[in-house]
């Protein structure tokens, strides 16, 4: 193993995470690599964390740092929950992300998308960078992938998008930021939420879309040595 491999460093989820509203709700999508420098540490984790019934987050950067921050909200959430006897508005979960987050942004490594959906105002996603802005947007792309999408967004994201359509582009964006990005890798899952629920979907590797120059996915390196040579050439 090489000497400069440091399996002992702070995972971080070199991540590709994607909000879009849609005419109805919200879907959000995230690859599945968490690595620890150069070494892949899970290469199926999930990076989409429940909040409250109607709202998740989407976790890029320091994986320790945002799993902290989920599990501190979805515990005064909880409260919140209890005090009122409803449940928190989208609006409501992005703030105390916010919160935490620009409190401790000396200390904290992560960027975190929020979506959901409320009775109050439907669909919303709203970004949470490095830093702790706020920022509420029709749709948000965050993690080391997202640099290689922002062109993409903007021409293939429209106003009043269906359902079906809002996901296959979730789908296509993360699988392209998979092909381009190195921190980015694994399985692509969705989770999409709207009045009546929500619903979550998963795309193993070998069902995303194959971009320019990339290689069918191989099960194993026995999958490769196992197919046939081509015949050798006769040289008379």
């Amino acid at each position: 193993m090489a000497s400069d491999m440091d399996l002992n460093a702070a995972h971080s989820m070199g991540t590709t995470i994607i909000g879009v509203t849609y005419n109805g709700g919200v879907v959000l999508g995230a690859d599945s690599r968490t690595s620890t420098g150069v070494y892949v540490a899970n290469r199926a984790s999930d990076k989409i964390t429940q909040l409250t019934d109607n709202v998740y987050v989407c976790r890029s950067g320091s994986a320790a740092d945002s799993q902290v921050v989920s599990d501190y909200v979805r515990y005064f959430l909880h409260q919140h929950t209890i005090q009122l006897g409803q449940p928190a508005t989208v609006k409501v979960c992005a703030n105390l992300v916010r919160l935490l987050s620009y409190g401790n942004k000396n200390m904290l490594e992560t960027g975190l998308i929020v979506g959901g959906w409320d009775k109050y105002e439907g669909g919303k996603i709203y970004g949470i960078p490095l830093g702790g802005t706020l920022l509420e947007l029709p749709f948000t792309i965050g993690g080391s992938g997202s640099s290689y999408l922002y062109g993409f967004f903007d021409q293939a994201w429209k106003e009043g998008m269906t359902k079906d359509e809002a996901e296959q582009l979730v789908v296509k964006a993360v699988s392209l930021a998979i092909a381009r990005d190195g921190a980015s890798g694994g399985v692509v899952r969705t989770v999409v939420i709207n009045s009546e629920g929500v619903t979550r979907n998963y795309y193993p590797a070998d069902k995303l879309p194959l971009w320019h120059e990339e290689l069918e996915p191989q099960n194993s390196l026995l999958d490769i040595l196992n197919t046939a040579s081509p015949e050798p050439m006769n040289i008379q």
